[in-house]
């Protein structure tokens, strides 16, 4: 089975190839849940994680975004002692800050997933590429919407991890045209 070559021969990876990376996310708590956990990502790789994830879901309350808001410096405490998830103080002050502009966000347009769609007009976009090497880090979209993003107060979610978002949620389908999942 041809699958997008990244993801390599680990489980972990294919699983996620297989079942999340590209398909259109349209529930606020998974589109908070990637925020959360790109954002982590900044600077690492997202293997990482990944492999992290089912503590970050255990450590921040299975992304309830209401209850992440809320957390005050004993949780940040608890959670800077988790070796668990990634331990970065100023990561983790940002889950909770960006937690509270999603619900700002989630006030303003009835869903987090309204904002987020109307970007590109409700429509997925489904790129065409003969091989990895084609693929962009960052595009005029992902600059556009960091810079949304940046404008309403959120933290580590620069272009290049935006346009990561993009993916994971399925407003964009980068998978290669020889892929199984383009078929």
């Amino acid at each position: 089975m041809n699958r997008c070559s990244w993801c390599g021969n680990d489980e972990l990876y294919i699983k996620y190839h297989d079942e999340e990376w590209g398909v259109p996310v349209h529930d606020d708590k998974k589109h908070f849940e990637f925020l959360l956990l790109e954002s982590a990502q900044a600077g690492l790789s997202w293997i990482t994680i990944l492999r992290k994830r089912e503590n970050y879901r255990a450590a921040y309350d299975n992304f309830d975004v209401i209850k992440v808001s809320q957390y005050d410096d004993k949780k940040i405490d608890e959670l800077l002692s988790n070796a668990g998830i990634i331990r970065n103080r100023r990561k983790i002050e940002a889950s909770i800050s960006n937690a509270k502009e999603f619900l700002n966000i989630q006030k303003e347009f009835g869903s987090f997933d309204n904002y987020i769609w109307s970007f590109i007009g409700n429509e997925q976009i489904v790129n065409h590429w003969g091989d990895l090497s084609q693929l962009p880090a960052n595009t005029d979209l992902s600059d556009k919407i960091s810079k949304d993003l940046k404008k309403r107060g959120f933290k580590f979610l620069g272009t290049t991890i935006v346009y990561s978002y993009l993916q994971a949620v399925g407003l964009i389908d980068d998978h290669i045209d020889s892929c199984f999942k383009r078929a």
